[in-house]
């Protein structure tokens, strides 16, 4: 061999490298304060949508147990005008309900839904039906069933 050419080998010149520097780790956080304030606004907005969502389930949840008692007491006139005041009961001050009777509580329930079913319709059953062992027509749980779905309630 020549001269020139004696000297380490290439495999001990590979040994003699040093490793090449990992770059740094890049980082997940936000680099600028517009990002950070983004992320804090939409983190704001799905709380306060859980909140309502959560709250107006709350809200309703007497809506969903009237409609399944109802369901079960679907012939029983006398049952759906319980299940009905009950209803009304939660939904509205006692003082403005309670009292109600005849008349009265006809248009009370069209006023609440803005309809005209149990002063001039099928509802008129549901005057005397705590007074009379009756059976519902289907018109009646209809119109109970509607109700019940649709009041605008004003909760105490």
């Amino acid at each position: 061999m020549k001269e020139e050419w004696k000297g380490p080998t290439l495999p001990e010149l590979f040994e003699l490298l040093e490793p090449v520097p990992l770059p740094q780790p890049v980082s997940m956080a936000p680099q600028t304060a517009g990002w950070i304030w983004i992320g804090l606004l939409l983190l704001a907005i799905v709380i306060a949508s859980v909140w309502a969502a959560i709250r107006k389930r709350r809200k309703n949840a007497y809506r969903k147990q009237a409609l399944a008692e109802l369901k079960i007491a679907s012939k029983d006139a006398a049952r759906i005008a319980e299940i009905v005041r009950r209803t009304a009961l939660t939904a509205y001050p006692r003082t403005e309900v309670a009292s109600l009777h005849g008349a009265d509580w006809l248009a009370f329930l069209d006023r609440s839904y803005n309809g005209t079913g149990f002063s001039e319709g099928p509802g008129r059953q549901i005057a005397d039906a705590p007074y009379k062992r009756q059976i519902a027509s289907p018109d009646l749980y209809a119109i109970a069933r509607t109700w019940i779905s649709t009041h605008q309630a004003k909760l105490s």
